[in-house]
């Protein structure tokens, strides 16, 4: 199905026998697989006598693209770099590696058939329409250092975003994108490891470049994508590499001071910044101001008269109506 989806990426008519001929199968074969691409969520053109086209074609990832989009440091900084097709999780390759030795790696796929948002909710995302990565890294320092890694994570995005003239993003706690109200992304860190030794950590992005319409009306809250932010953005590979280029700065930054020292820059892109809002964990829920966040990440709310921290795990943050 690969060789299938690069012939049509061009986003022009191809016939049935002309594909089954480059692909050597029948028309048939052709058909079937043309089924498959649906299912996945690509949109796919059939018209008799012409054949087959994925209207505005694919952008597809592309490993020596996204390199040569990369600097010379930061290719050299990866000690593994695997693009897929289809994967149950980027996660799951990503945590597969730690577990096996790599220091790191970058991990990304067109497709995941498991993708998994915080708090195990699905992650919604058409075959080759947005990015989905994960990035495999090691901290030496143990687990208490790396509280507010993912508000750091969230920082390092929304400045790469900005490299490409996506601005007015907005982070909200613990681990979204926001952009006018709507999610652009998010961030699931999963990390393992000794609390006073090394930790291992995969950090899960998702990111939405180009959502077909039908699909954003299928999501179960506002949602917003790149190419609706800025016309002509420069491609997926591009942007992959400007993120990780960006992800890679802060984490260093990250390991030698923590997230105290970029706590003022978060502040900033607080979406919920001296707003009414709702903290809701299971069945319990609290309401009050949401005054930014302290040096560890935790959420600071004003609720009678009482400014009280919050930290992650189950915990969802909503704006007051």
């Amino acid at each position: 199905m690969g060789k299938l989806l690069t012939l049509l990426s061009d986003g022009a008519f191809h016939s049935g026998r002309e594909l089954g001929e480059q692909l050597g199968i029948s028309r048939s074969a052709v058909w079937k697989q043309i089924q498959r691409l649906e299912t996945l969520g690509v949109e796919v053109y059939s018209v008799k006598g012409r054949g087959y086209r994925i209207p505005s074609g694919l952008d597809l990832l592309d490993q020596e693209r996204f390199s040569q989009a990369l600097s010379p440091e930061a290719r050299g900084r990866l000690e593994q770099l695997v693009f897929e097709r289809e994967v149950s999780s980027t996660n799951v390759l990503a945590l597969e590696a730690l577990k096996s030795g790599a220091r790191n790696g970058l991990f990304a796929a067109e497709y995941q058939s498991q993708g998994r948002g915080r708090r195990g909710r699905e992650w919604v995302s058409p075959y080759a329409a947005n990015l989905c990565f994960s990035l495999a890294w090691r901290f030496s320092a143990g687990l208490a250092a790396l509280e507010g890694l993912s508000l750091s994570v969230g920082l390092a995005l929304r400045e790469g975003l900005q490299r490409l003239g996506v601005d007015d993003v907005q982070l909200k706690w613990p681990n979204d994108l926001l952009s006018q109200g709507r999610k652009l992304g998010g961030i699931l860190v999963e990390i393992s490891g000794d609390a006073a030794g090394e930790c291992e950590v995969v950090i899960g992005v998702g990111i939405n470049v180009s959502m077909p319409a039908a699909q954003l009306e299928q999501i179960g809250q506002p949602c917003i994508d790149v190419a609706g932010l800025v016309s002509g953005h420069p491609g997926r590979n591009v942007l992959l590499a400007t993120l990780v280029e960006s992800l890679l700065q802060t984490l260093d930054r990250f390991e030698c001071q923590g997230f105290a020292v970029m706590k003022d820059q978060w502040q900033q892109a607080n979406a919920h910044r001296d707003a009414p809002v709702r903290l809701i964990s299971g069945s319990h829920e609290v309401e009050g101001i949401c005054r930014g966040v302290d040096d560890r990440g935790a959420l600071l709310l004003e609720s009678d008269g009482r400014l009280q921290a919050y930290y992650g795990g189950e915990i969802s943050v909503r704006a007051q109506a």
